[in-house]
């Protein structure tokens, strides 16, 4: 059993990644590994299953998870995506990654599935490579997203890795495929979503996740105080992330 601690951060901080740059950078390339296997395992009818991203199917998310490796595989594809979904949130009032994933569901809508696979492949290892060669005058700079900030670091370290993990739980859900679960990878992430979790509720809790990704977390002085909660680790992801019905502390959000 694990006791996490709440971080206690003023609300103009912005939020900074917890986990080891090395850590951070093994979990992004087999993130990208797990991708590809994953989609390309699908069948041919499964492409077209709909996911809790209710605009899109397995293929328009695969689509969007491509997109986001395209960008990061490239400093000039980062900018050009950038300038352009600010250009489109502007113009129908949206949320600047509502535009930007939108760009990239129809950038990559005339691929075949075969095409989009090998680009995942081909480009993943340059996207995982330049996440952990950002210059820290780039990490350290500072975004606003949902009315919090939180730093460039967090941003490469964090959430372009559960991005694309909480996808992968997204085509799992849509198509009855098995998740593939390990400690050493998904309970990694899972972990690091415990912690931020905690932190960000900062109340007494014993939580149990089951399978290969669980474990067990506590706080609050002893074994039983708090709110005790049991239940699957991906199950506890799609929670956090507003993709289930959540109650008590589980409506604590976590971004992905």
């Amino acid at each position: 059993m694990t006791t996490t601690t709440g971080h206690h951060r003023s609300k103009t901080d912005p939020r900074m990644p917890q986990l080891q740059r090395d850590v951070a950078a093994r979990l992004a390339a087999t993130e990208y590994d797990r991708v590809a296997d994953t989609l390309d395992r699908l069948a041919p009818d499964q492409w077209d299953a709909q996911t809790d991203c209710t605009e899109w199917d397995v293929r328009a998310m695969a689509g969007h998870m491509l997109g986001m490796i395209q960008m990061l595989a490239s400093w000039p594809e980062m900018v050009r995506q950038q300038v352009a979904s600010g250009r489109r949130a502007k113009r129908e009032g949206c949320p600047a990654i509502d535009a930007m994933t939108a760009l990239q569901v129809e950038k990559n809508a005339g691929l075949s599935t075969e095409d989009l696979i090998a680009q995942v492949r081909r480009l993943a290892p340059k996207a995982a490579r330049n996440r952990r060669r950002a210059p820290g005058v780039m990490r350290k700079q500072a975004m606003e997203d949902n009315g919090e900030w939180w730093s460039m670091g967090y941003l490469f370290d964090v959430i372009l890795t559960r991005d694309p993990f909480m996808h992968r739980i997204d085509i799992a859900t849509a198509t009855g495929a098995p998740m593939t679960a390990t400690a050493e990878h998904e309970g990694v992430i899972v972990a690091d979503v415990v912690a931020e979790w905690a932190g960000r509720h900062g109340q007494a809790y014993d939580l149990e996740l089951t399978g290969p990704a669980g474990g067990r977390w506590q706080h609050g002085g002893h074994s039983g105080a708090g709110e005790n909660l049991t239940m699957d680790a991906f199950e506890f992801c799609r929670a956090l992330s507003g993709r289930a019905p959540a109650e008590g502390l589980l409506r604590t959000q976590v971004p992905f």
